[in-house]
């Protein structure tokens, strides 16, 4: 029990750096002054390797610390918590639909327009930007789909490598 939990920490802080490095190793800044960055594969895949909680924790924290090293510490609240909801929510989905191709497409879309939603109210809201958050939509929707099926891909290609991902609840059980 112990092994597993330790492992499952571990697993967490590398999928963190994983979203982090990922979400700065490009960067393409938008109208609102944020940017679309290559990150949300990682955080889905957090989610559908790691589970809810697990997974929200690392995508939530490595995309937050993206912000942080990347100059945008003003968007890390808001990250924090929509990468966070966007992993948990592509965990469940794919948890509850057995881990079926299915489930990945059904848990990214969700998570996804999680996402978009999200920052559309971060940046009306928290920052200030009103009705002038709606340009950023086009570019987070684009993120979204990018993520989404890189996510995907990623997703096989790990189930191929390690067959005990196939199906595995949200605990890592089958």
């Amino acid at each position: 029990m112990k092994d597993d939990r330790v492992r499952r920490m571990t697993a967490a802080a590398m999928f963190a750096a994983m979203c982090a490095v990922a979400t700065m190793a490009l960067r393409i800044p938008t109208p609102t002054n944020g940017y679309v960055h290559l990150g949300d594969s990682f955080v889905l895949l957090a989610g559908f390797v790691l589970g809810p909680a697990y997974g929200a924790a690392a995508a939530g924290i490595g995309s937050m610390l993206a912000d942080l090293l990347s100059g945008y510490a003003y968007y890390m609240p808001g990250t924090l918590i929509i990468k966070a909801a966007c992993a948990a929510c592509a965990a469940l989905i794919y948890s509850k639909l057995h881990g079926t191709v299915t489930a990945c497409a059904v848990g990214a879309v969700a998570a996804e327009c999680i996402m978009v939603l999200g920052y559309l109210a971060f940046e009306a809201l928290a920052l200030g930007y009103g009705a002038g958050a709606l340009a950023g939509v086009a570019m987070n929707i684009g993120q979204g789909v990018f993520g989404a099926v890189s996510a995907s891909i990623m997703l096989n290609v790990a189930e191929r490598c390690a067959p005990s991902l196939r199906g595995a609840d949200a605990h890592g059980r089958r």
